[in-house]
Formats: structure tokens, C-alpha cells, sequence
């Protein structure tokens, strides 16, 4: 939300705001794009890795393992269906009663559960019993419909959904609204959780968001904030980015650390204005971002950083600085939004 980043040094003068300007601003904004104009694509094919600390450290490596199993399946995608799943909760129980990090229900535990760390159980609560599961339960349920027509990694994603009997029915992905929109939720997601392999498209939406933050530079921070009028039009830092992206039509969650899967991750090197750049005590775990700004180029960002300090520039080349995402409108509907 921001309050953390009162532990930060900065090193900018407070009157910094004033003397950039807005046209420092929109030279940047305009000249990195220019530079950018004729080198992006898409995420790429090839190996795919994990993007940095998307997956909590404490799973990474299980991910990165168990997510290479079959063909149909790779860390990303896993990384995307444990996150939907249950944010990475190994604790989480649904209403259905799925429990744990793969929200497995005991009877599909029952058969399908492995002993993914061979200490002689099968633990639904322990991840390390329980990723391997999910991801032994996936390459199954591919070979299951692997001749059903269509995208096999789609449809291996609506069987563990819907049931492999409803795929092979419905010759693909069935027409039930909570299967397809886990099949779209996962594979988009699956973007944001792999490392780019090469530049990655600028969003269309950056230089509005950038406008945005810009006409609130000056105002006072506070925390929870989210620019309406009973707070007195202040923001905390992910309610401005939210707000800032909410002005060209996408909406965020509320918090930073669910933002930083609104799309895939550019490198330092590739940043371009508007990109969301994110900051955390725990270089390894994208669950323990604690601020974000909206990057403006030449090193700079747009943030609202603590309690006592006003929306400002800030320079984003610090010890905490985590990484940045270019927010997509497909990321972005695929995350939850709860206030």
C-alpha cells in the first residue's frame, strides 16, 4: 500500500516536483517511446522460465521442477494455476471444500495425490506433496484429452476444472462460464508469471496513466487512499496507480503486490513510461511488494510514497527496487479485484 516506503532513502531533493516539470515529463514520455517504437514483441517461445519472484522463493524451485512435467504444462502456467487457485495459500479451503495450495478435493486427492517430497505421505497441506500433485494431476488429465480437438493446454485446464469427461463431451473446453473464464484467467496469467525472452509490447494505455499521476503531483499521501472526495482527493501508492489505470479503462486490484501480475515484466533496460515499478524488503517474493510508482523514464517514477510526503518524483534505482510490469487490459481482468 505504501506506508513501508517511509524505510527507503531517497535521494531527491523535495522539491524535485517543481523543478522536472511537466515537460521533463513529456520529453521523456515521448523520446523513450520513439527509441522503443521498433524493437518490442510479444512474449516469446523457447524455455520458459519463472519471472522474478512471481512464485513465492519458498516454491520456486518446485515450480520451476514439477512445472516442466509434460509437454502441455510449463512453470508459468503452473505458477498462474497455483495462483488462482489460492494465491499461493497452502491453508486455503474453498466452500467446496478444496483444500490446500492446489485446492484439491479429498476425493481427487484421493486418487491423485503423490508424495512429491517421499517422506512416505501424501499431505494435501504440504506444498511440496501438493505442487507435485497438481502438476502429475495436469500431465493425466492432458493425456486424458489429448485427441479432443483444440488447444491441449486449454483443454487440460478445463478438465482439471469441469472434468476430463465434460472436455471429451463438449469436444474442448465446455460452455460453462466458470470453466472458461479459469481456461482465459490462466493462460493470461501464464504471461506475467514467465520471464520475458524478448521486449514485450508498450501498453496503449501508459501515456494516459502517466497523465494522470502527474496532475496529482503535490498532493498529500495517505494511507488507504484512494482519491475520492471524502479523503480529500489524496492516494496512498497502489490507490494511485489504480486510479491512474482506471482513467483508460483498466482496473487494478487494490494492493501492489497483486498488480505486479497486471502483465509481463520488462527488464531495467526495457522500461518504457508507464510501466508500474515495484519495490520490497524480500527481493525473492512478489507477495511482499510493499510500494509501487508509475515509471516516467530517464530513472524516475511518479509515486506516493509515505505518510508526511506528497505524490512526487522519485528516482526507482534502490536497493529495494523489485521489478516492473507493463500492465496489459487482458493481465489486468485476469487478477482479482477486491478493494
Amino acid at each position: 500500500m505504501g506506508e513501508g516506503w517511509a524505510v527507503r532513502k531517497v535521494w531527491v531533493a523535495g522539491g524535485v516536483a517543481v523543478g522536472l516539470g511537466l515537460s521533463f515529463v513529456m520529453l521523456l514520455v515521448v523520446g523513450v517511446y520513439v527509441v522503443a517504437g521498433n524493437l518490442v514483441n510479444g512474449v516469446g517461445g523457447g524455455a520458459v522460465a519463472l519471472a522474478k519472484g512471481a512464485v513465492p522463493a519458498a516454491y520456486q524451485t518446485l515450480v520451476q521442477k514439477w512445472g516442466n512435467l509434460c509437454p502441455a504444462i510449463n512453470p508459468a502456467l503452473l505458477g498462474a494455476q497455483l495462483y488462482q487457485e489460492s494465491g499461493f495459500n497452502p491453508n486455503a479451503k474453498s466452500p467446496a471444500k478444496a483444500e490446500g495450495i492446489a485446492q484439491f478435493i479429498p476425493g481427487t486427492w484421493a486418487t491423485h495425490g503423490v508424495d512429491g517430497d517421499g517422506d512416505g505421505d501424501r499431505d494435501v497441506w504440504d506444498p511440496n506433496d501438493a505442487i507435485p500433485s497438481a502438476a502429475s494431476y495436469d500431465c493425466q488429465l492432458a493425456s486424458y484429452v489429448k485427441t479432443v480437438p483444440g488447444n491441449i493446454t486449454e483443454n487440460m485446464l478445463a478438465a482439471y476444472n469441469a472434468g476430463a469427461d465434460a472436455v471429451i463431451r463438449y469436444r474442448g473446453v465446455p460452455p460453462y462460464g466458470e470453466t472458461q473464464n479459469y481456461v482465459k484467467t490462466i493462460t493470461t496469467l501464464e504471461k506475467s508469471f514467465a520471464a520475458p525472452v524478448t521486449r514485450v509490447d508498450p501498453s496503449q494505455q501508459a501515456a494516459g496513466a502517466i497523465a494522470f499521476a502527474q496532475k496529482k503531483l503535490g498532493t498529500p499521501y495517505l494511507w488507504g487512499g484512494n482519491g475520492t472526495a471524502d479523503q480529500g482527493g489524496r492516494f496512498d501508492c497502489s490507490g494511485l496507480t489504480k486510479a491512474a489505470y482506471e482513467t483508460v479503462g483498466i482496473t487494478l486490484p487494490r494492493v501492489a503486490n497483486d498488480q505486479y501480475n497486471a502483465g509481463p515484466h520488462p527488464k531495467r533496460d526495457e522500461l518504457l513510461p508507464g510501466d508500474l515499478v515495484f519495490f520490497s524488503d524480500d527481493l525473492t517474493d512478489s507477495r511482499a511488494i510493499r510500494h509501487v510508482g508509475i515509471y516516467v523514464g530517464g530513472g524516475y517514477m511518479i509515486d506516493a510514497p509515505r505518510t508526511g510526503a506528497v505524490i512526487r518524483f522519485d528516482p526507482i534505482d534502490t536497493p529495494d527496487y523489485f521489478g516492473a510490469t507493463r500492465v496489459t487490459e487482458d493481465g489486468a481482468k485476469a487478477l482479482p479485484t477486491k478493494v
